[in-house]
Parts: C-alpha cells; sequence; structure tokens
C-alpha cells in the first residue's frame, strides 16, 4: 500500500471509475515538476558555449513538453471534477504556451522554422507520433453551440442569396445554334456507340451457346457436369489457396487480422463511455456555476459584516498609532496604491509613511528621456550585443509561461495530491474549495467599501484637530499620475458605427468575403516524418522539410494561438504567415484545417475575390475595416489572402492590370499593425510564385514563411495508400504501392487525388473483387499531368534563401565554414612540423 505522500500514487486515485484520467494527470503533473526543477533552478544556469549541446537541450525539453500536453489534454477532455478541470486548463494553456516558446528559442538559435528532432527520438526510445502536436478537444467542444450557430446563420445568408451569372447552371443559359449541334452529335454518337456494344455482346454470347466440342451432342449431360465439376473444383481450390496464404502472412505478422481493422465491442463501449462523461462534464458545469453564486452570496451574509469591522478597527488602530508617532493623522493611501492594503502589511507607521511619500518624490523625478536615451543605446550596440551574446554563451529567451506553471503545480501539490475523495464518487464539485476561492475576492470588495468609509471618517477627524488648533484647513491635492506612453494613441474612427453585426456579417458573406471552410483536419494533411534530417545537416546539408514537419509547425504558429486566448496573448505575437509551395502541395486545405481545427472564421481576400467589388480609395477603406471589425467581433478568425504575391508584384502583368491585385499593397500593412494580443486573428497568405513579388514588402507584412515541399518518396507511399483507402479502394498484393511511390517523383497530393478520382470510378469499384488494382492502371492518367520539377523546386529554395530568416541560416552557414578553415590550416602546419 502506497503511502499518502508518494506523489505517483495519490490517495485521490483510489476510487476505479476516475482512476484512468487522474492518473493520468498524477503523471503529467510529477513530468511537469520535473521540468520545472529543470527550467526554474535556485541559482540562474550559465550560457551554453556549446551550439550543439544548447540546442539537444532545447529539442529534449520540447519533447517533453509533447508528451505532457497530451496526457493533460486527455484528462481534461475526461475529468468530471470542475475544480480539477479548471486547474488541469490553466496548465494545459501554459504548456502550450510554453512549447511555442520553446519553438520560437529554437528559431532563434538556428534560423531555421525546421528541427530534425530523429536523434533525440531515438535517444529517448519515442516514435514520430509521440511528438505530433495535440490539438486539444476543448478547442471545439467548449464552444460547439456557438460554432453551430454560426454555421446555421451562416447558411441561412448563402441559401437565400441569387446565384450568380457566372455560377449558374449551363444548362439554364441560353446556347448557340453551334454548340446546341455539338451536343446533340455528341449525344447521339453515345447512343449508337451503346447500341453497337450491345449487339456485339448478344452475337458473342450466342456464338458460345452454339458451340460444342467435337464428338459430342449438344445436350450430352455427361458433358455439362464435366464442365460444372471443373469450373467448380477450380474455383474452390483457388479460394483455399487464398485463405492459407492470408493465414501464412498473419501468422509471420506481416498482415492484420481483418476482425482487427474494426472497433470491437470494447472500443465502442469505451466510445460510449466517453460521450457520456462529456454530458456528465456539462451537468457538474451547470451545478458548479450555480453553487458559486450561492456559496458567494452566503459568505457574504456570514462573514462579510465581521470583515468590515474587523478592518475599520485596524484602520483606526492605524490613525492612532501614525497620530502618537508623527503627531498628526497620516494621509490615506490612494486606491491605486492599494488604499487599505498597505496599511495591512506587516510595517511601522513610520516605514508607511516614508514608502508613500518615496513614491511620490520617484514619480515626480522621473525622467521619461531615459527611456528613449537607453533605447537608442541598445540599438546602436546591438551588434556588439550579439557578439558578446555569443562570446557568453547562449541563454533561453525569458519565458511568460513558467511563473503561471510553478504557481499551478503548486496548488496541485497542496490541494490535490493528497486529497481523500472517497465520499466523492460522483466527482461534484466541494463546496470548501469554492470558499477559499471566493473569500479573497469578497475581502477585497468590502475593503474598497470600508476605504471609502474611512477616507470620509478621517478626513472629518483632520477637519475637528484643525478646527481645534485654530489653524486653516488645508485642501489635499494630489497630482494625476501622466500616463505613461505620454501621447495618446489616436482612437481608430468606426466607419459602420451606424450598422448592426448582423448587418456587416450579410453583407460580407453576400460578397464573398465570409465563407465556410471546407471539413477537413490537420491530420488530412498526409505525410511521413523526415528520418534523416539531423545526419543530413551534420553533413552541412540543408534537407527538405517533410509534409509531417509543415504539420507541427502550423499546429504551433496557427492552431494553438488562435485556440486559447492566454496563449495568443503571452507568447510571441503572429500576425502573418505566408505557405509557398508548388500547385498542389496543399497550401489552401491547410488554410482550412487551421479554421476547422481552431474553430474560426474564414475571410477571403484574395486579389481576385476583392477585384471589383468596394471600388475607389473610400470603398476600399471601407472593406477592410469591415472585415476587421467583424473577425474581432467573431474572433477567433482566419484571413486568408491566395495568391499573395499578386498584392506585391513587382511589374504587375498586362493582362491582370484591370484587376488591380496591388489595391491592398498599403492598406493591408496598416491593418496589421492594429492587431494586438487580444486580437486572434492571424493573416495567411498562400503563394505559388513568390518570385514575381518584391521580397522585401513580402517580408515586412508576413513576419512567418513556411516552406512547403513537394513530397519525397515516404509522403508518396503513405499518400497513395490513404488516398486509395478513403476512395474506397482495396489494397492487395497485386497493387504495388512502392513501384507507385517511386515513379511518381515530383507529383504533388492534388495529382494524386485527380488520378484517384479518374480511376477509381463507381464501375471500377463494383469490379475489384474480379480484378483487384494495380499500379499500371494509374500511369495513364498521371502521366496527363506535369510533374514539378527539380528547377521550380530549386528556385523556391533559393528565393527562401533571400528572406530575413534565410540570410541569417546562410550567414551561420558560411560562418561555421570559415571557422572551420582556420581550424584545418592549424592542423595541417602542426603535422607538417
Amino acid at each position: 500500500m502506497a503511502s499518502h505522500s508518494d506523489p505517483t500514487n495519490p490517495p485521490h486515485l483510489s476510487c476505479p471509475a476516475h482512476s484512468t484520467y487522474n492518473k493520468l494527470w498524477a503523471d503529467a503533473q510529477v513530468e511537469l515538476s520535473s521540468l520545472l526543477a529543470e527550467e526554474l533552478p535556485p541559482q540562474p544556469a550559465r550560457p551554453e558555449k556549446d551550439r550543439v549541446v544548447f540546442f539537444q537541450r532545447l529539442i529534449t525539453l520540447y519533447v517533453r513538453y509533447v508528451r505532457v500536453l497530451r496526457h493533460l489534454g486527455e484528462a481534461y477532455d475526461q475529468v468530471l471534477q470542475p475544480q480539477k478541470r479548471r486547474l488541469i486548463r490553466g496548465v494545459l494553456d501554459g504548456v502550450m504556451g510554453r512549447l511555442v516558446e520553446l519553438k520560437n528559442d529554437m528559431v532563434e538559435k538556428e534560423f531555421s522554422e525546421y528541427h530534425y528532432m530523429d536523434d533525440v527520438l531515438q535517444d529517448l526510445k519515442l516514435t514520430p507520433a509521440d511528438i505530433e502536436i495535440p490539438i486539444p478537444r476543448f478547442f471545439l467542444s467548449e464552444r460547439a453551440k456557438e460554432l453551430e450557430e454560426r454555421r446555421k446563420m451562416l447558411s441561412d445568408i448563402t441559401s437565400t442569396m441569387e446565384v450568380p451569372e457566372n455560377n449558374r447552371d449551363p444548362l439554364s443559359q441560353a446556347m448557340s445554334v453551334e454548340e446546341a449541334t455539338r451536343t446533340l452529335q455528341v449525344a447521339e454518337r453515345a447512343r449508337q456507340g451503346r447500341l453497337r456494344a450491345r449487339f456485339m455482346r448478344d452475337i458473342q454470347r450466342d456464338k458460345r451457346r452454339q458451340s460444342v466440342a467435337p464428338g459430342q451432342r449438344a445436350d450430352d449431360p455427361n458433358a455439362a457436369a464435366l464442365c460444372i465439376q471443373k469450373m467448380w473444383r477450380g474455383h474452390i481450390q483457388r479460394e483455399r489457396t487464398k485463405i492459407m496464404r492470408e493465414q501464412e502472412l498473419i501468422f509471420l505478422g506481416m498482415v492484420m487480422e481483418p476482425g482487427r481493422w474494426r472497433p470491437g465491442a470494447a472500443i465502442a463501449a469505451a466510445q460510449r463511455n466517453e460521450a457520456s462523461r462529456r454530458g456528465k462534464q456539462e451537468e457538474h458545469e451547470r451545478d458548479y456555476q450555480d453553487s458559486i453564486v450561492t456559496v458567494t452570496d452566503e459568505l457574504r451574509e456570514a462573514e462579510g459584516p465581521d470583515m468590515k469591522e474587523k478592518n475599520k478597527t485596524q484602520i483606526r488602530q492605524w490613525f492612532f498609532e501614525c497620530r502618537d508617532a508623527t503627531g498628526s493623522f497620516p494621509d490615506y493611501p490612494d486606491e491605486e496604491e492599494g488604499g487599505s492594503t498597505l496599511i495591512f502589511a506587516e510595517k511601522t507607521p513610520q516605514q508607511l509613511l516614508e514608502e508613500i511619500a518615496a513614491k511620490e518624490e520617484e514619480e515626480v523625478n522621473k525622467k521619461p528621456k531615459e527611456k528613449d536615451e537607453s533605447e537608442e543605446k541598445t540599438k546602436k550596440d546591438k551588434g556588439k550585443g550579439e557578439e558578446e551574446e555569443e562570446e557568453a554563451g547562449l541563454k533561453m529567451l525569458p519565458s511568460a509561461f513558467l511563473n503561471d506553471l510553478a504557481v499551478s503545480t503548486k496548488i496541485y501539490g497542496d490541494v490535490w495530491r493528497n486529497r481523500r475523495e472517497s465520499e466523492n464518487f460522483t466527482q461534484r464539485h466541494e463546496v470548501e474549495l469554492i470558499k477559499e476561492d471566493k473569500r479573497p475576492l469578497i475581502e477585497a470588495e468590502i475593503r474598497l467599501q470600508v476605504d471609502e468609509l474611512m477616507r470620509q471618517e478621517l478626513a472629518s477627524w483632520k477637519l475637528t484637530v484643525d478646527k481645534d488648533k485654530g489653524g486653516k484647513t488645508k485642501a489635499s491635492v494630489k497630482k494625476k499620475k501622466a500616463s505613461k506612453s505620454g501621447k495618446k494613441k489616436k482612437k481608430e474612427r468606426d466607419l459602420t458605427s451606424d450598422r448592426t453585426f448582423e448587418s456587416l456579417h450579410r453583407e460580407l458573406v453576400e460578397q464573398g468575403l465570409l465563407r465556410q471552410a471546407d471539413d477537413v483536419r490537420l491530420q488530412d494533411f498526409q505525410g511521413d516524418y523526415s528520418y534523416l534530417g539531423t545526419t543530413l545537416r551534420q553533413n552541412d546539408i540543408e534537407p527538405m522539410p517533410s509534409l509531417s514537419d509543415v504539420r507541427q509547425v502550423l499546429a504551433l504558429y496557427g492552431v494553438l494561438p488562435l485556440g486559447s486566448q492566454v496563449v495568443h496573448e503571452k507568447s510571441p505575437l503572429i500576425k502573418a504567415i505566408l505557405l509557398v509551395g508548388p500547385a498542389g502541395v496543399g497550401k489552401k486545405m491547410l488554410v482550412h484545417a487551421i479554421c476547422q481545427e481552431a474553430g474560426a472564421t474564414l475571410f477571403d481576400l484574395s486579389p481576385l475575390n476583392t477585384a471589383e467589388k468596394y471600388p475607389g480609395k473610400s470603398g476600399l477603406a471601407l472593406m477592410i475595416h469591415m472585415v476587421f471589425k467583424v473577425a474581432r467581433l467573431m474572433q477567433p478568425s482566419v484571413i486568408w489572402i491566395g495568391d499573395a504575391e499578386k498584392m506585391f508584384y513587382k511589374k504587375v502583368p498586362k493582362e491582370e492590370k484591370e484587376l488591380d491585385p496591388k489595391r491592398l499593397k498599403k492598406d493591408l500593412p496598416k491593418a496589421l499593425k492594429s492587431i494586438s494580443g487580444e486580437d486572434r486573428i492571424v493573416v495567411i497568405g498562400t503563394t505559388r510564385d513568390p518570385v514575381s513579388a518584391d521580397i522585401k514588402t513580402l517580408c515586412k507584412v508576413y513576419n512567418k514563411i513556411i516552406l512547403i515541399p513537394r513530397p519525397d518518396y515516404s509522403a508518396r507511399y503513405v499518400l497513395w495508400k490513404q488516398l486509395i483507402r478513403k476512395r474506397g479502394g482495396e489494397l492487395t498484393p497485386a497493387l504495388d504501392l512502392s513501384s507507385l511511390a517511386k515513379i511518381s517523383d515530383g507529383y504533388t497530393p492534388g495529382h494524386m487525388v485527380q488520378v484517384i478520382g479518374s480511376v477509381l470510378t463507381e464501375r471500377r469499384l463494383l469490379q475489384q473483387a474480379a480484378r483487384p488494382l494495380t499500379a499500371a492502371e494509374f500511369v495513364p492518367p498521371l502521366a496527363k499531368f506535369d510533374p514539378v520539377f527539380q528547377d521550380e523546386e530549386e528556385a523556391l529554395k533559393n528565393w527562401y534563401a533571400k528572406t530575413p530568416l534565410g540570410k541569417q541560416r546562410l550567414k551561420a552557414a558560411t560562418g561555421k565554414e570559415e571557422e572551420e578553415a582556420p581550424n584545418k590550416k592549424d592542423g595541417k602546419k602542426k603535422a607538417k612540423k
């Protein structure tokens, strides 16, 4: 029997119905405590001079935090007790924020958006699936009703809209004589072809019936029985051979048993239990919210009067102590300074008065110029500071989440680690914990009331004393604190102040600027892990990222900050992301997947979509204002800009001059500046031809540029396998996926989807039992598409090397080579000696 002080087996896990998820929480907290002990040591850690060692430490921390996030996400999804869920949610936000910070650290130190962890995975004995960023389910589950209402509102608007002329059914439009003639000819030729095929089939059937072996009669029963026996025995033997082969493969472990593909009774029961627990979570949450109101009112009525009298007595005693020590009544501290909380601090009256006077003197003598001078000095010495930092060693950037995680971990240790819950079998809320949480809030509320009363009482006492002394009363006037910024920021003028949200929403939908995101997920962006990334980098070869790496980066930059308000406010702010890659690699799909994973609203500001809408400067300003206003009201929001290079063209092509693709070039950066940490809005641009754009202005707008490559061999193998299965195809030994993945080098997932759609028709799917799929069937339709050649991919890599992060990466690589060159020369000299 484990002792109650054992953190890995606490007493509150004794309840069998909840032990699994409580143990997940406990294990995650133990691992988190270990991580915090490493990241918050008693003595500050010394800078690390070895870049490799420092980066290995960063990656190890990152992988461990991912595992903690996965366990906490599962626990939060299934734990019933509402007060536990509150604490787990806070820890979840902290861990997600810390992951984003570590990713930012790795980018700053390695000058790359992609990092390869295959060696760390091998050391920790983990698989690539273990470091996949888990998307918490509460992003969608806690907003299910809101998202459903938005979806319904959008569908209601689109159903009442008139179909545009260019989107109408072609059959309903008027046809010319030539088009009508051509259509009739096609239909008549197809009818004649079907009749001819049916006629030939009937002729062949009659020939088979009339064909009789020489020396036999057409009605010989023995010959008929022999033919039937031969066909039946051949069929039976083929089926037996097929079953024996499948059993052999199952025995060797090369094929999974057919029954294992379907969820068993235990899995189905577990899924039902999970759904039931989510229903109980909502019920317990409602009871908890009702109990908070009831307990707070009871506390205010029962303990409020005693708190008020106690505070008054302590403040009066402080008045008299100050008068005895200084000979006069003190000034009452302002609410901005803390009010009576300064009085209740363990300080003597003289110390308190000196502290208040010192604060006032410091505010008066404060010089705002010092800040400007320090900023100029830091800008001038930026280069020197970086060199000194390199010489001193590498340090991790300061974190905004570690202290919050430490506080949450302490609360877990004090409240939940050793808590007995044998009587709380249903996992309802605990009233005593509500009282402990609400008592400080009630005390603060009463303190404000007492401060107002005691200020009046102190003023009357001072007036009485001054009258007794015969002196004149002095009005104490305190200057208000100057604002830190000095200048007030101009408030943005609301161009639509006279309009309701519903009217703005409807107009954006009707104009096609707000649309429903496609139902795709990040997991649908298939791709295998890069297993040789570290090895290639050690040999000074920059590997192309895998599609799995792209999925991980967008989960960190897009989904987590949009899904959590805390993460978005405290983590490094990412306002705009640019996805760069050849046509068909899945850029648009990733935009829709981010919207679906985070429950975000999708806005479309692509140059082709905004053409001829809201003409003129005033119309353009109104469009931008409406989009960002509605995006704030419906946050989280994603503003998608397709063909983002058109907005920053070096030279606009003649055929596109009428569309004016550069009309958003000046207004979009201004709108981006207005996005703050409170606004869960991200702009995502997609481009396949970034070379045609001005790279400086493009990089100023998009602070994160993600290069998406064409799929490699392993990714193509996974894609063919998953896409064929998704379409309804059966994978048999006759289908050589390895060869298919090899010959499809250079083709994108978009090409594969089109090829599979053209091959796996309804008729072909029905024929699979008699004629299994083969790789040769996919080759002819694949050959109709042009692949992404190596030259195009190299052009994108060369363009990326000119971006700010690409330049830093190139500079770091050349600096490393220059360092290695003198070392080689010194080694040769020593060898000669």
